[in-house]
């Protein structure tokens, strides 16, 4: 009788440890008990993977030429996990040695089909990671119209799209986020690209007239610029035009920044001028900048620019005395404020000011106003505690504004603040006892700052996303954080909307229009990457309709149709004014950053329109967007007048709106830069002439002894070199401030008085 087969043992299919252990082993390359007792490697006796026998049988079948064989032993020396089972075994010794494989063979096949499967998940998971981990890529655009600038793209395109995202920019010792104005600007590099053969040499009309531009900018902006330092005097205007200027700021900035309490303000005010007792120093300071404020929307020239620069100088003089520590109170902090606006909009180094606002932000947590009012000891009065409130929230408001007009990330974040939004009062309600806040549809002098507020944390999540150093944010993250924005602005839009129809007091127009362009700055920001890349691909064309349409409604809100018609103009102090206007075309930084990045981007979509109409015969062209670009050119060339000494924004208008009327009247490539350099020198002797208007009238005034207090300066002022606006180092450091005798109720401190 033949020796019945002896049957192999069925092979290990635990690792070392978990057998010498005698636990449960989950077959894994390391395996989870051995990623729990951290012991190294994970070893396995027969990494050899083995499928079912019968599997095996069926797939390969024994050799027709070579005579069935007992089944070898089992190899030792791989690195692949056996899956073998029970079941395979059984299978094994139910099956005939006439039908057996080589199983030597069968392991070869599935070892080598075993380390495909892993080599083709190990260039899966290396795909993913490229395409979660961007790829860098910098392109250097120098120019002699625009200077160096190297662009930091983002190649995130495996499997989204054709073409790099900017994700910031670099020009001389700044580093700008995506959210800064020259990311959107370098969209039309190429007409600037076509004009440097031109223009770079030095006997060229238009670098001739460039230069010219630039010495008579230097000459004005000299004459212009007061002495420093400039310690506060007790000079002011006569009290009709001051009170025209407090009248501008109370109706304007104020209504969307809250600083001032109105009533304390206007209490403090009038007793000024009837007051025979010397003035509070901190008192003239907070008005002169108040003063300086009101003028960018005194009139359509800004004719009071040389006091109000005057007037910032004294601000920023009496802020860099030494010894601030006992200013710490809720005056200083209205004070910093509105100096930082003054500096923007008056035009006294409106690019350094988000670095001072992280100053202010720093003072004032060092100070609690990061910590609601009823947190803290002592029990503070509700007027002291709603004034704290709105304090912190215009500090955060604009510490987040001036984020996307720097380029540079906010530095703040929600969870570090549990101060509330300003209650719904009216002023007046604050110096009664114990005030009730007013229902939320009932309009108040707060109403916009806590509608705005409602939509601060997506709005703060999206300049995040834009200027973190480490945000690397997909096309879903961007439609993702536009869909939240819009759920939060349609929420505010009905509040606001039933404000207007309501029978009691209503919000302004500015302060409805200011609104919207805050909210729509932001969707600006957040597509404007990517609509380079939508003149080329469908994939992105949602956001190339949002930068369009959200540029067409910022513009709208700021120049109104009609705005530059001749009847409109011949009455600078008509009470139909439109005050937002005037801040584009007097003011500097953001409010005049807007209009012209809101009109060179529709430029851009016009250009592309007729572009891809090219071969179509007639194109259709969007008549409102080509007002645009008619209005644009007045805009840029009524900011000149206004005293703007840097003709570039003209001339970028210029420039682009020659290219569109190119397009449409069919003027060939070989004609066009011809024709592109002679609109050129006409914008820049057009602005020329402007300019040299300007110094005659400095000499005028320095010969009949006018404004020498303001033509005198000791202090070198900068060119307007490439595309920079002012750049005037106004950093301070805080000083002191003169303590005015009234005590707040509730507070452990003496404090002067809240104006």
């Amino acid at each position: 009788m033949p020796e019945p087969e002896r049957r192999r043992r069925r092979p290990p299919v635990s690792c070392v440890l978990c057998r010498q252990r005698k636990i449960r082993c989950n077959r894994e390359s390391p395996c989870n008990n051995c990623l729990r007792s951290r012991s190294g490697s994970c070893i396995y006796e027969n990494p050899v993977a083995q499928l079912p026998q019968r599997t095996a049988e069926l797939s390969l079948g024994p050799p027709e030429s070579a005579p069935a064989k007992k089944p070898s032993s089992i190899g030792t020396s791989s690195t692949v996990p056996s899956h073998a089972s029970a079941s395979s075994s059984r299978a094994t010794s139910s099956a005939t040695p006439s039908t057996r494989p080589s199983y030597q063979a069968a392991q070869d096949v599935e070892s080598l089909k075993y380390r495909i499967k892993q080599l083709e998940e190990q260039l899966s998971k290396a795909e993913r990671s490229a395409s979660l981990s961007p790829v860098q890529a910098t392109e250097t655009i120098t120019s002699r119209i625009s200077g160096t600038f190297y662009v930091h793209h983002e190649d995130r395109l495996a499997g989204q799209s054709s073409g790099a995202i900017p994700r910031s920019t670099s020009h001389k010792s700044r580093e700008f986020g995506q959210s800064h104005w020259v990311n959107g600007l370098l969209i039309v590099r190429d007409i600037i690209a076509i004009m440097e053969p031109y223009v770079r040499e030095e006997t060229s009309k238009a670098s001739m007239l460039m230069q010219k531009s630039k010495s008579l900018a230097r000459i004005i902006k000299k004459r212009r610029a007061p002495s420093w330092p400039a310690p506060p005097s007790t000079h002011l205007p006569p009290k009709d035009i001051a009170d025209e200027l407090v009248d501008c700021y109370l109706r304007t900035t104020e209504t969307v920044y809250r600083i001032l309490h109105i009533p304390t303000f206007k209490k403090e005010y009038d007793a000024h001028w009837t007051s025979q007792s010397e003035p509070s120093t901190a008192f003239l300071v907070l008005l002169k900048l108040v003063l300086a404020i009101g003028a960018t929307t005194y009139d359509d020239t800004f004719s009071l620019r040389a006091s109000a620069m005057q007037w910032v100088y004294e601000a920023v003089t009496w802020l860099s005395e030494p010894g601030f520590k006992h200013r710490l109170n809720l005056q200083y902090i209205q004070i910093s404020l509105l100096l930082l606006l003054a500096r923007e909009l008056v035009d006294v180094g409106p690019d350094l000011v988000w670095i001072s606002a992280g100053t202010i932000l720093r003072t004032s947590i060092y100070m609690g106003l990061h910590k609601d009012p009823k947190r803290l000891t002592p029990k503070m009065t509700i007027f002291v505690s709603e004034m704290r409130r709105r304090l912190w929230n215009t500090i955060i408001e604009l510490s987040l504004q001036l984020s996307l007009t720097s380029g540079g990330p906010p530095m703040i974040s929600l969870d570090m603040f549990d101060t509330e939004p300003p209650g719904n009062f009216d002023d007046e309600q604050l110096t009664t006892e114990d005030p009730v806040p007013r229902p939320e549809d009932s309009f108040t002098q707060t109403s916009l700052v806590i509608a705005l507020r409602k939509t601060f944390p997506t709005r703060l999540a999206i300049a995040k996303f834009l200027n973190d150093h480490d945000s690397h944010g997909t096309y879903e993250d961007t439609l993702r954080l536009d869909a939240e924005l819009r759920v939060s602005y349609k929420s505010i839009s009905r509040t606001l909307h039933s404000y207007r129809t309501s029978a009691g007091p209503r919000p302004s127009q500015f302060g409805m229009d200011i609104m919207g362009i805050i909210i729509n700055r932001h969707f600006l920001s957040l597509h404007i990457p990517f609509f380079a890349p939508s003149l080329q691909e469908a994939a992105y064309a949602y956001s190339r309709k949002v930068v369009v349409e959200t540029s067409l409604k910022i513009w709208r809100a700021m120049v109104p149709l009609g705005t530059f018609q001749p009847s409109n103009n011949d009455d600078t102090s008509s009470p139909d004014r439109h005050d937002l206007t005037r801040l584009a075309i007097c003011g500097s930084g953001t409010f005049n950053i807007i209009p012209l990045q809101a009109s060179s981007l529709i430029a851009t979509d016009l250009r592309a329109q007729l572009q891809e109409d090219e071969t179509l015969g007639s194109s259709f062209v969007r008549q409102d967007l080509l007002a645009v670009m008619r209005e644009a050119k007045v805009s840029a060339l009524e900011c000149i007048r206004a005293g703007e000494t840097s003709i570039k924004g003209y001339f970028l208008v210029s420039v682009i709106a020659a290219q569109i009327d190119a397009l449409m009247q069919g003027i060939s490539k070989e004609e066009f830069p011809a024709y592109l350099i002679k609109v050129a020198e006409e914008a820049e002797e057009t602005a020329l002439a402007i300019l040299e208007d300007m110094v005659t009238q400095q000499q005028q005034a320095e010969s009949s002894g006018e404004g020498s207090e303001q033509t005198h300066s000791t202090t070198p002022s900068g060119l307007l070199e490439d595309w920079d606006f002012p750049m005037s180092d106004a950093l301070f450091n805080f000083g002191d401030a003169e303590p005015i005798d009234w005590v707040f109720e509730g507070m452990p401190l003496q404090e002067p008085p809240l104006l």
